[in-house]
């Protein structure tokens, strides 16, 4: 996971929402355990307290729970997963469109280029 982070948000925003799209893309599965505090510091090259803060974090928004004296696992409750997929798909939707209006795009424009791209590329990726 070692990658750079950069200097628009906190560090342990980012290595949280890395692990929320690990799980959505299924890169980490449901009841998985996370690698120790320890560990995944030194994979991100963070401070161990940076990333007791991710996992609390994790917890708080029931993503994952720790188990005494096991370590921390990714939730097993897919209602709760789901809930994060639909989550962090509506943040990029919204990142997207806010962009797009920014640049100087009608909502109208938006969709047709949506639309010509994912419509217009079916062929081209063998749908």
């Amino acid at each position: 996971m070692s990658q750079a982070f950069n200097n628009t948000q906190p560090i342990y925003l980012q290595i949280l929402q890395r692990l929320c799209r690990q799980v959505v893309r299924g890169e980490i599965k449901a009841g998985e355990k996370l690698p120790s505090v320890r560990e995944m510091a030194l994979q991100c090259g963070v401070n161990p307290n940076t990333v007791q803060r991710v996992y609390a974090e994790l917890e708080r928004l029931e993503i994952a729970e720790t188990r005494r004296g096991l370590g921390s696992f990714i939730t097993e409750d897919e209602t709760r997963l789901k809930r994060l997929r639909e989550q962090l798909k509506n943040e990029q939707i919204e990142r997207f469109i806010a962009d797009m209006e920014e640049t100087g795009f009608s909502p109208e424009e938006i969709l047709a280029g949506v639309r010509e791209r994912l419509l217009g590329n079916k062929g081209q990726r063998g749908d």
